[in-house]
């Protein structure tokens, strides 16, 4: 048995009117009641029948008046039925009997702790991420979930550990050429995150405006192994690019030779040659000549 869904809200607007007329309507009320009042000596008991409602009335007036910040909303509840949400700034003016909830729709900064989390490949890595989101739907934030402060700061944190475990830390050697690492894609990573993101608040009616990774490391007792094993890999690296070029040489060397015909090398003079020359051109030390003043021949 499948449970039905629940209807999502919907922001309605609702038009208010200005606060400053009726201000003045219910500061005329209630000087009316007042006069009213001060004359109970003179009219007798019937001026209290015009006084006390007067009075009231004014106050009925005064309580329906609010205030709202720019880039801040107002809901409006009818004994707990939604009747609207009110943007527009400044002295508003609504049914007094009407609920004012007011909300931010400033953009809020959220800076996730650092979590340390498996990426991709099963390395225990330390991420962090900074987000910046608004309130786009009034009513899915107020009554879609309990609070959305709160459900901001878990679902971020779940998709941040979602978005770990889907890449890569760096690049390896069991990684595909071109696959994306949360190294060295950091913006497409950033726009992966605020992706997911974006599906997550869906529901609580808030928009993400940007999302990045501030903190990205890998964990303490295996930091020290990984360096080591990118140091070798740049060693490598760097190795296999100098035998590429030191045969290059020794082949351009061979050939300059054999062509000008400076010298006639059999294959053991030769392979001497390229011996000494590859040695010359590996070392990491400057190379020592050395004379040889007898044969390579008995």
């Amino acid at each position: 048995m499948t449970t039905p869904a629940i209807a999502r809200s919907t922001e309605v607007t609702r038009k208010t009117a200005s606060g400053y007329p009726w201000i003045a309507v219910a500061l005329v009320l209630m000087a009316a009641g007042l006069y009213a009042l001060l004359q109970v000596k003179a009219a007798g008991p019937m001026a209290l029948l015009f006084a006390v409602p007067l009075l009231l009335v004014g106050l009925l007036v005064l309580a329906g008046l609010y205030m709202l910040q720019p880039n801040e909303a107002g809901i409006l509840l009818l004994f707990g039925a939604y009747k609207g949400t009110d943007r527009t700034e400044g002295l508003r003016w609504a049914n007094p009997f009407y609920k004012k909830q007011k909300i931010s729709l400033r953009a809020h900064n959220l800076s996730s702790e650092r979590l340390k989390v498996n990426d991709k490949r099963g390395n225990p890595i330390e991420i962090a991420a900074a987000i910046v989101w608004r309130v786009r739907d009034t009513a899915q934030a107020s009554f879609d979930v309990e609070d959305y402060d709160e459900y901001v700061r878990i679902q971020a944190e779940a998709a941040v550990r979602h978005l770990a475990s889907n890449y890569a830390y760096d690049e390896g050697e069991d990684t595909h050429t071109g696959e994306i690492t949360l190294r060295a894609g950091q913006d497409k990573v950033a726009a992966s995150l605020v992706r997911e993101l974006t599906e997550r608040f869906d529901q609580a009616g808030i928009v993400v405006e940007d999302a990045k990774l501030t903190h990205l490391a890998y964990a303490a007792e295996i930091a020290q192994v990984m360096l080591r094993r990118q140091q070798a890999e740049a060693i490598i690296a760097a190795r296999s690019k100098i035998v590429h070029g030191a045969v290059s040489m020794v082949e351009m060397a061979l050939t300059g030779l054999s062509e000008r015909g400076i010298v006639n090398l059999d294959d053991e003079r030769r392979a001497a040659m390229v011996s000494n020359l590859l040695v010359v051109l590996c070392a990491d030390n400057d190379a020592q000549p050395v004379i040889n003043t007898g044969t390579l021949y008995p």
